[in-house]
């Protein structure tokens, strides 16, 4: 199995004030608008919103570290080429912005963007301020596909208890852990089995598969949306792209540097080697565990994780167990969400965490953990 994942970062002044500025950004350093772009040894990208840069490894790795240098020098080089100049932010959502202040890119790809305004509208928080961390995996044959998606929708609901890092809409707490997950599972709610509620159904096999995404391309065509019907379309949490040869999982939010977010592609392919795990595979249930992951993050399913991380240690590798103490700390401290929330409440104050989760990954190390 090879590993790969795809990181987005919203850019902002030293207030931390978002900046639509991608485009500047990407044109300065190759001397064009190009949507991607090679730069040492990562892939930097464009995202709908121009307040957001993509960064993606040059090629998948054997393993998180391999991924974690080529991230880590990709990021040291930005700041080499901007320094003091931007300031990149993970998060599953900026915590302050308005999609007023944001744009749309607007050097290509116009036509997707011009059919998916005229469904759904895209000048709202679940297009233009969403940063979601995805990990794909790769897949050997139909029978090693179906087990990994089969297996991965249960974790979905864990994931993003754990990975939740979005508690702050337009500088105020919702009371929820996971509001991108809110707007996103909504952007497209016209056509409701694009994201499907975020957890995909179990499959029995890829014509299966294959025949629910038929049904979405004909809802779309029945709009005059043809141009959409791609692979990629699927919204849900968990996809197949056949193109790639892998599995992608979109559910989790970025998270504050690097490290944590291999912490979650070792957990993933650690608890992927056992031969069963004590989790829920009814539809039903996986989406009620999902709504207390949304609103609660670890806090709502604290036994579950501590029971999951056990049987995670016990499968992974000695380079993946490098980074599952990154998920042993949010298990017993809370996730991302819950530690901003709580000391945001303290404090009453947004820039200092923000500026402290900055340095987080400038420098690669996780928030609150010893």
């Amino acid at each position: 199995m090879t590993i790969g994942t795809e990181h987005e970062y919203s850019i902002n002044d030293t207030h931390f004030t978002a900046l639509p500025v991608s485009d500047q950004i990407l044109k300065s350093i190759c001397g064009s608008f190009e949507s991607e772009i090679l730069f040492g040894d990562v892939k930097l990208g464009k995202e709908l919103q121009k307040t957001v840069l993509e960064f993606i490894p040059r090629a998948p790795a054997s393993g998180p570290a391999e991924l974690e240098s080529m991230l880590t020098q990709g990021i040291r080089k930005f700041y080499q080429i901007f320094p003091g100049q931007y300031h990149l932010l993970g998060l599953g959502m900026h915590p302050t912005l308005t999609p007023g202040r944001t744009a749309v890119w607007d050097h290509d790809e116009g036509e997707y963007y011009e059919a998916y305004d005229r469904l759904f509208n895209i000048r709202q928080h679940g297009w233009l301020n969403i940063q979601a961390l995805q990990v794909n995996l790769s897949y050997a044959g139909e029978k090693d596909l179906l087990m990994q998606y089969n297996r991965i929708r249960t974790l979905l609901p864990y994931l993003i208890a754990l990975t939740a890092s979005s508690p702050m809409v337009e500088g105020r707490l919702t009371g929820k852990m996971d509001n991108r997950l809110i707007y996103y599972r909504e952007n497209q709610k016209e056509i409701p089995q694009i994201c499907n509620g975020i957890i995909p159904a179990r499959i029995r096999s890829v014509a299966e598969y294959r025949e629910a995404q038929e049904q979405i391309f004909s809802a779309l065509r029945a709009r005059d949306a043809g141009i959409l019907c791609e692979e990629w379309l699927n919204s849900s949490g968990l996809i197949i792209r056949f193109s790639r040869g892998c599995l992608e999982i979109k559910a989790p939010d970025e998270q504050e540097c690097i490290r944590s977010d291999m912490a979650v592609a070792a957990l993933v392919t650690a608890l992927l080697r056992c031969m069963a795990l004590p989790v829920e595979s009814d539809q039903d249930a996986l989406l009620a565990l999902t709504e207390t992951a949304i609103e609660k993050g670890t806090a709502g399913l604290g036994p579950e994780l501590e029971t999951l991380y056990r049987r995670a240690w016990q499968a992974a590798t000695a380079e993946e167990r490098q980074y599952l103490p990154v998920i042993e700390s949010r298990i017993a401290n809370g996730s991302l969400a819950e530690q901003i929330a709580e000391r945001y409440r303290s404090e009453n104050a947004i820039g200092p965490i923000l500026a402290d989760m900055a340095h987080c990954l400038r420098v690669n190390t996780p928030y609150g953990v010893k």
